[in-house]
């Protein structure tokens, strides 16, 4: 049995309901983590990768919206042990910390509205259905800091990572690369993006309207510590996504998923690049709890 924790207690996952008029539903007034749980056959372990650093960006990004989690990050961390262990998950999981608008009140606004938590946790393999990804460049462009910040996981910014996704599954491809508002690569819909070029590791900065990735943040670590990479954060434009020699999209649903072909042009030679593939040996060695150097990135369940 799933069990979810729900205004304060932990409840079967279908017993955990909120009312049609929740605030949070008509105006996207949440704030979510996404984080991963991965299953080591070998150790039979699991382990929940930087839990703590997700309940960190989770409080930051609470505050953008007024809310107080109610907990420490490492009595959200507690929560999260007790929860998983209870519905006694033993493969790849996810996570999903919500804190959300619980008034069941209408009307625009962030001030004088109650404050819920919810996480939940559920069996999930790999997000995209297989091992590369094809990539377009999408119409919608990601909104700028000063309109919607993309450093929170807000709920309601999503919408147009969902029109960009839509879009580009409707034409074909498995994924949209969204652009700035001036026009430099951003990132894709749930992901964020690396390209190789001219033997350096290029990633957008944060201020180009991305999300602050644990993952990226992993990926950058990694590629400097244990592969001895240049990684250089600049913009990026549009036309480097075509030059480029290799090319992947991070993030904790996706993990390294390597593009083979941007706008129907190939990627490289159209397969899974050298360095991309060697990035992700290290990564998955490092979630599964396989290299005791990053343990401390990994949190044994049982």
């Amino acid at each position: 049995m799933l069990y979810a924790y729900f205004k304060k207690q932990i409840v079967p996952l279908s017993e955990a309901k909120v009312s049609i008029m929740t605030h949070a539903l008509h105006y996207g007034t949440a704030v979510f983590e996404g984080i991963r749980g991965n299953w080591n056959e070998q150790k039979k372990q699991l382990y929940i990768f930087r839990m703590e650093d997700h309940y960190q960006r989770m409080r930051e990004g609470s505050k953008l919206l007024l809310m107080d989690l109610g907990h420490s990050t490492q009595e959200l961390c507690q929560i999260t042990l007790e929860l998983v262990k209870r519905s006694e998950l033993k493969e790849d999981i996810y996570i999903r910390p919500l804190a959300y608008k619980s008034s069941e009140t209408l009307g625009v606004r962030l001030h004088n509205l109650e404050n819920n938590l919810c996480i939940f946790a559920i069996p999930w393999g790999p997000y995209f259905s297989s091992d590369r990804a094809t990539c377009c460049v999408s119409t919608w462009r990601r909104p700028d800091d000063n309109v919607i910040p993309a450093r929170a996981k807000t709920s309601g910014i999503y919408i147009n990572n969902a029109f960009a996704k839509t879009d580009a599954v409707s034409k074909g491809f498995d994924e949209a690369i969204m652009l700035t508002p001036d026009g430099h690569v951003s990132e894709g819909s749930g992901e964020n993006i690396f390209i190789i070029l001219n033997g350096q590791l290029i990633t957008p900065p944060i201020y180009d309207n991305i999300l602050a990735g644990i993952t990226r943040d992993t990926i950058i670590t990694l590629a400097q510590n244990e592969l001895g990479l240049e990684v250089i954060e600049r913009p990026i434009d549009r036309v480097e996504l075509y030059m480029a020699g290799e090319c992947f999209l991070s993030g904790t649903a996706a993990h390294i998923t390597p593009i083979t072909a941007i706008d129907h042009r190939e990627v490289g030679d159209g397969e899974i690049g050298k360095v991309t593939s060697k990035l992700q040996q290290a990564y998955f060695d490092v979630i599964r709890g396989n290299n005791p150097k990053y343990s401390g990135w990994c949190t044994p369940v049982y």
